[in-house]
């Protein structure tokens, strides 16, 4: 296990091309951190960086307190898992996951004895003897994710290892790697676009956007209190609804805002400071969003489409405000067509506020409201 901490880390390509901007990130040992965010966001890059395959521009990388920043590959002791498995295709998977060690002239007692464990840790003992060729999507991970077990790595990063596979495929990796995590107790840093998998192997995400970080937090932090717009949206499937508004009054305990419906919420936000007459957008998840009658209603809105998942039913209706159809989500079977005219209520204790450059506004929570 090892602490990774990055300090301004920076990479630049050129004078004007900034990928990664200066950033502080903190890894601590045994931790399991993953980073989201959207493609070309400079997740990938962070990662190399990390590993030593991509120089470092500005700021300080340290391992358990060293600078690593000139060190190579080879030096760092990490273990990287990349996108494409990088099998040997000629080699079997024992000597798939024995190539670096015997490249570091270890014993090859000591050798056997590392490979055999790896393959017992991942269920590859069966394998040992197949080629690549002869392998599953699944398997093939496996022995890729071995052959950086087998190095005893102190670190071990993951590059959108999952993304190959097939959803059912997928699955099952993710239970996989969450129970590698929990035997080896390894300190790994994942990177990944699918919030899915951050959601469910993560102790933190960290959410990276054009090369800077956002937040950082817990999966249900970042769900339950998002930092600002892109967060919000990005993290849950289907995304955070989003309705334009206008700040009517605002103070340290309540905010009132007026939807362009003419339609008065007065939500637990703490407005003060905040000028009247601001615009806002007023956030609130799928599966808060209630179907009410229409004269009691905060929106009206028209059904588009209709989803019929089984398990939950989701609702894609339109309310004429913004440029996006609201999404409803419901864990039950709603006999609904489209076309038809609903009635929308928007819970005050499960929306969001956000500014008009994108910051969500402090949520009061009720413990530190006053007594009516």
């Amino acid at each position: 296990m090892a602490q990774l901490v990055l300090d301004k880390i920076q990479k630049r390509y050129g004078a004007a091309s900034e990928v990664i901007k200066p950033l502080d990130l903190e890894v601590n040992s045994g931790e399991f951190v993953v980073v989201v965010g959207p493609s070309g966001c400079g997740k990938s890059t962070l990662l190399r960086m990390v590993a030593g395959l991509e120089e470092i521009s500005g700021g300080e990388m340290r391992i358990d307190g060293v600078c690593v920043n000139d060190d190579s590959p080879s030096e760092r002791g990490i273990g990287m898992v990349f996108q494409s498995y990088a099998l040997y295709p000629h080699m079997t998977v024992y000597q798939n996951m024995a190539f670096a060690l015997e490249m570091a002239k270890l014993p090859v007692k000591t050798i056997d004895e590392k490979v055999r464990e790896s393959a017992r840790i991942l269920q590859l003992e069966h394998l040992l003897d197949r080629r690549p060729k002869d392998l599953s999507g699944g398997q093939r991970q496996r022995v890729a994710i071995g052959r950086a077990i087998v190095r005893e790595p102190s670190l071990f990063l993951f590059d959108e290892p999952l993304s190959n596979l097939d959803a059912s495929l997928r699955v099952q990796m993710r239970m996989e790697i969450a129970a590698l995590h929990k035997r080896i107790n390894a300190t790994i840093l994942y990177v990944t676009h699918d919030q899915v998998e951050a959601m469910t192997l993560a102790d933190r995400i960290v959410v990276l956007n054009q090369g800077q970080i956002e937040q950082v937090g817990t999966p249900l932090d970042l769900y339950d209190r998002p930092a600002n717009v892109f967060v919000a949206q990005f993290i849950g499937s289907p995304k955070m609804n989003l309705i334009p508004g206008v700040l009517v009054s605002g103070n340290a305990q309540r905010t009132d805002v007026m939807l362009e419906n003419r339609q008065l919420i007065s939500l637990p936000m703490n407005g003060a400071g905040v000028p009247e007459g601001q615009a806002v957008r007023l956030g609130i998840r799928p599966e808060h969003v209630q179907i009410t009658e229409l004269a009691q209603a905060d929106i009206e809105a028209e059904v588009l489409f209709v989803e019929q998942m089984g398990n939950e039913t989701l609702l894609y209706v339109n309310s004429g405000y913004g440029s996006e159809p609201l999404v409803m989500r419901h864990t039950f079977r709603l006999e609904i067509k489209a076309d038809r005219r609903i009635g929308l209520r928007l819970p005050p204790e499960n929306c969001y506020l956000f500014n008009s450059d994108g910051r969500a506004f402090v949520r009061i929570s009720p413990s530190s409201q006053p007594s009516p």
